[in-house]
């Protein structure tokens, strides 16, 4: 009997030690498949007009755990007008938080986690908060992804009628006035279709700026208040667009510039000034340089250069 009873004890305790290490097992494989499945998702949301939004950017506001949104009153009137309820926890994410709300978001995608972050409109980080976060996530090895949508930067530029084969974006323009016309004159000679935001009430004067920097004739495109209501888009030279801002303009503005035109020089012509330089005592590779610095899209150095040797 006591042998007996001793074999029924060890026994019952070998269970409970199997069904322990079983039940850590579990609770590790329901943390690693937490771990896995956390993720930061950057979601566009829509420019003015609630049906842009995309099917996955519905469902993740339901289903996120946290939604780290630039302004959380805004990200609530969207929800309500795409009939969805947000099921995760609403932060907020703006500029001046940033900084210190990443830690506890970082640790939160770490434990398994789906931290959802939206902007005002548009994409996320595209002017807009986002970059720190997405930057620690990555150097923490963590899941980051994208619910591609509206851009104002492409929306723009598709409607301007300018040129998209190459373009480049600058963000906000610079506030003050010098700080504004150093920048324009810094695109003076950009040959891609610069696209930029600007304040409605800063841009009479930017552009006045940029026909005293730039030249009255060169094409650009303001856009105003894309896809809303009271969508704009005024085509024409800086000296027109200059004098239709004059009396002021409202709205959320974006401004595509078209690229400075080159023109290319009669590479004939560019031989001579090289040349011409060369007997002043200078070598032909440091003359080419110098005559290609001074006509920047004319031609390249080793066309100019291999021009030169074939005169002599």
């Amino acid at each position: 009997m006591n042998a007996a009873g001793d074999d029924a004890e060890r026994s019952d305790e070998e269970e409970r030690r199997m069904n322990a290490a079983g039940d850590d097992a579990m609770r590790s494989d329901e943390k690693e498949r937490r771990i896995n499945r956390g993720r930061l998702l950057l979601a566009a949301t829509p420019l003015g007009q609630s049906a842009d939004a995309s099917g996955r950017l519905i469902a993740a506001l339901a289903s996120a755990d946290v939604v780290a949104a630039e302004d959380t009153r805004r990200v609530r009137t969207l929800a309500k007008a795409l009939d969805v309820a947000i099921g995760g926890k609403v932060v907020s994410f703006f500029d001046h938080v940033e900084a210190e709300r990443v830690p506890a978001l970082v640790e939160q995608i770490g434990a398994g986690a789906t931290v959802l972050v939206v902007s005002d409109a548009g994409m996320p980080l595209i002017n807009d908060p986002g970059h720190r976060l997405v930057t620690a996530c990555v150097d923490a090895g963590l899941s980051v992804q994208c619910l591609p949508g509206p851009s104002a930067v492409t929306t723009a530029l598709a409607v301007s009628g300018l040129s998209s084969e190459k373009f480049c974006f600058e963000g906000f323009a610079p506030r003050k006035q010098a700080a504004r016309r150093s920048w324009l004159t810094s695109l003076a000679a950009e040959q891609r279709t610069t696209v930029f935001f600007e304040s409605p009430r800063r841009l009479p004067a930017c552009l006045q700026d940029a026909v005293e920097q730039l030249g009255g004739d060169r094409r650009a495109a303001v856009c105003r208040e894309l896809t809303k209501v009271h969508e704009e888009v005024k085509r024409g030279s800086l000296d027109e667009l200059a004098a239709w801002a004059a009396d002021g303009v409202l709205g959320e503005i974006t401004v595509v510039l078209a690229g400075a035109v080159v023109a290319r020089a009669d590479l004939p012509t560019l031989v001579v000034e090289v040349s011409a330089l060369v007997e002043t005592g200078m070598g032909v590779k440091d003359a080419c340089a110098q005559v290609i610095a001074a006509t920047p899209g004319a031609t390249s150095r080793r066309e100019l250069y291999d021009a030169v040797l074939r005169a002599r």
